[in-house]
């Protein structure tokens, strides 16, 4: 019995992945949950994990090649276990061959205009943040169609001409070429508010007796098990958000895709932007779980390590500027997502409890949302029902 190793998708944009490297060769015996290969995309370098045990028959995708999602890129089968005969790479469809010496070329060909260039919404999309001609672009996908790989060759290509980065001596205010993880933001974000009207509404949450719980919770569990503040916010929204499915939902083409599971986005700052690993199943999971799962995730982000599993299905993302002092921010909803909370710092303030001025410690919370899914009112109900959580977490505590 024989077992495939897909190119998984890691994102609702992602059309194609390219195989960064095999860290497994032909014939070699690996175990289920083993890492065997590493996919590059804009934003990380993803671990792809084996499904099962037994042996990497063959190797159909090479390291370098960039392929459609679901292309089959491996074969993992039982020892002694014949296969049928495979192409050493996957099949691709030629270009046409030019025409014959003397031959004018169709109109059309001659002069293609960009509306009719067939290419996929990732690429068009790339060259049109590139200020590249897609008409320009000889496509390798099938049919000619123009992919990813074919912008991104084409942006590498550009004449020298292109403004330096200040790190390479350019003068100071010269515009810097940006990286891929960050135009791939701005893509994302720009697609965001150009086409989910967003609204914000805003709750400040005393965080008192959140404070003492974490405190008492740390003074005893182990170093992997300790909670922390995002961990609260996680377990409490994810709880909330049972309570609010059209919050936990997406817009597509005129109806409400209400998700069955709540996966978390976790926005972790990299040194080229953000990235938001998610945790899944989050309101199934007990606090302890969620700090390690959370911790877990957080540093094979920073490492570059993440797994296939960790992008791409997020439901709801949380994104926490806290530990920079901030008070309060807004953010942008991470498409098809239908809203995102954002979290400020705990300070400590003066408030007015029965006529007497006392000191506690607050935590403004932000969230955006798509007014196609959801309105105002459940929004405001929504942030209630989590400032509820978080004033009495000994709710949190249950499983």
């Amino acid at each position: 019995m024989a077992t495939n190793v897909i190119m998984p998708s890691l994102g609702f944009d992602m059309t194609e992945g390219k195989l960064a490297r095999w860290l497994k060769t032909e014939g070699e015996r690996i175990e289920k949950g083993q890492t065997i290969a590493e996919i590059e995309t804009e934003k990380a370098t993803v671990e792809i994990e084996a499904a099962v045990s037994g042996i990497l028959a063959k190797i159909i995708v090479t390291a370098g090649q960039t392929v459609p999602i679901g292309t089959v890129i491996g074969i993992i089968a039982e020892a002694g276990a014949k296969l049928a005969e495979m192409p050493a790479t996957p099949a691709r469809p030629s270009p046409p061959p030019p025409p014959p010496a003397g031959e004018a070329k169709p109109a059309e060909a001659a002069a293609p205009s960009e509306a009719r260039v067939k290419a996929s919404p990732l690429a068009r999309k790339m060259a049109e943040d590139a200020g590249i001609d897609l008409a320009r672009i000889k496509g390798t996908g099938p049919d000619g169609r123009v992919m990813e790989r074919d912008v991104q060759a084409a942006i590498e290509a550009k004449p020298a001409s292109t403004p330096p980065s200040p790190a390479a001596g350019a003068p100071p205010g010269a515009p810097a070429p940006l990286s891929r993880m960050r135009r791939a933001i701005a893509r994302r974000m720009t697609e965001s508010k150009a086409t989910a009207p967003h609204f914000y509404v805003t709750v400040e949450i005393n965080m008192d007796e959140a404070m003492k719980m974490r405190e008492q919770v740390n003074r005893i569990a182990p170093d992997a098990e300790r909670i922390s503040i995002n961990d609260l916010i996680v377990a409490a929204s994810a709880r909330t958000l049972t309570r609010f499915p059209d919050l936990n939902a997406s817009y597509r083409d005129g109806s409400l895709d209400r998700h069955g599971q709540i996966n978390i986005g976790i926005a972790v700052a990299l040194e080229d932007g953000l990235i938001s690993p998610v945790l899944h199943d989050a309101d199934r999971k007990s606090l302890r779980t969620i700090a390690a799962e959370s911790r877990a995730l957080s540093d094979r982000a920073r490492a570059n390590k993440l797994r296939s599993g960790d992008l791409g299905s997020g439901t709801f993302t949380i994104s926490n500027l806290g530990m920079f002092d901030v008070d309060e921010f807004i953010a942008i909803i991470n498409p098809p997502e239908a809203a995102i909370l954002a979290v400020g710092a705990v300070t400590r303030r003066p408030i007015a409890v029965e006529h007497e001025i006392r000191i506690a410690s607050l935590m403004k919370a932000t969230l955006s949302v798509d007014h196609r899914v959801a309105d105002g009112a459940q929004a405001g109900r929504f942030l209630q029902e989590l400032k509820k959580l978080l004033e009495n977490p000994v709710n949190l505590l249950t499983d």
